[in-house]
């Protein structure tokens, strides 16, 4: 998986950072995580394709976390998308959706699907062979999910190139379980040793977006291999974090710490910041393994 930086800003525009939005990419595919205004400027900039976007993870309806994705879905529309379009979020998004492209007279040529998320518990909101979707209830001004993204165990990986032409693609599947392959028919035995090597371990992402220090979200993050934490303030102004349900670089470090992740990475910076050099002394003092949001950066997990 390959997590990248699109917005590393707040609520207040500003010109040095954009409003949240990150991808993730997982084999062939992108989700998308949260889409703040301008998030398809952002793809442009990066030269990331739109249509490798299969599932869009919204967090909460404060602007800043999706005030881009009605245009986004509307540049898609232009592209002639064809394929299906999963967005989870939480509820009156759908209804928001669908009025703008109500009265905008919007037709869309692909089919655009909504699974409602609840800010009140862990549940899985998807799975299939490659990956599983979680959410969890995060403590915010309004209804707030956090996302934990499991990239599952894979099969075993075919040595293509040792295996003779024509091999039947049942035995593919054998070797991809684990299996010896007895090929009766020419009297070969294919060792599952010799022609394949070890499939990828489970990785998990997890996100979380805007809440209030909340020591609850450990047990939904614990062992991620790398989290991303909001850490709107600094401790001086823990006061005004709490005061208005977001967190400071420090208390995103506690979290880490006590959830042992792998890396941590804090972004969603006030605008009352001009740099983020105090964010990641402070976030260090307390887990060493930490790195800024930085719009553009990629990180492989």
């Amino acid at each position: 998986m390959e997590f990248r930086i699109l917005g590393t800003g707040s609520a207040t525009p500003q010109l040095q950072r954009n409003p949240s939005a990150f991808t993730l990419a997982i084999d062939n595919f992108l989700i998308l995580i949260d889409c703040g205004e301008g998030t398809q400027y952002r793809l442009l900039q990066y030269k990331i394709k739109s249509f490798r976007i299969k599932y869009i993870l919204i967090s909460h309806l404060h602007g800043d976390h999706y005030f881009g994705l009605i245009g986004l879905i509307s540049t898609m529309n232009m592209q002639k998308r064809k394929e299906t379009l999963t967005v989870f979020g939480p509820k009156g998004l759908n209804e928001i959706i669908t009025q703008q492209l109500k009265y905008s007279g919007s037709i869309l040529n692909f089919k655009l699907e909504f699974v409602q998320t609840n800010s009140e518990k862990f549940e899985e909101i998807f799975s299939d062979d490659t990956i599983k979707i979680d959410s969890f209830p995060l403590k915010h001004r309004i209804e707030c999910t956090g996302f934990l993204v499991t990239k599952k165990n894979s099969k075993r990986k075919i040595i293509a190139d040792k295996l003779p032409p024509n091999f039947p693609i049942p035995f593919y599947r054998l070797l991809k379980d684990g299996f010896d392959v007895n090929d009766e028919l020419n009297g070969e035995v294919y060792k599952n040793s010799e022609y394949t090597t070890e499939g990828s371990n489970e990785k998990k992402f997890a996100y979380c977006s805007d809440t209030i220090f909340d020591k609850s979200v450990v047990k939904y993050v614990k062992n991620a291999d790398l989290l991303y934490h909001e850490s709107t303030f600094t401790t001086e102004l823990e006061n005004r974090a709490q005061a208005t349900f977001h967190s400071t670089a420090a208390q995103a470090a506690q979290i880490a710490t006590l959830a042992k992740v792998g890396q941590l990475v804090i972004g969603h910076f006030s605008s009352r910041y001009k740099t983020e050099e105090l964010f990641l002394e402070e976030a260090k003092a307390v887990f060493s393994q930490t790195a800024l949001a930085e719009e553009g950066k990629n990180f492989i997990i």
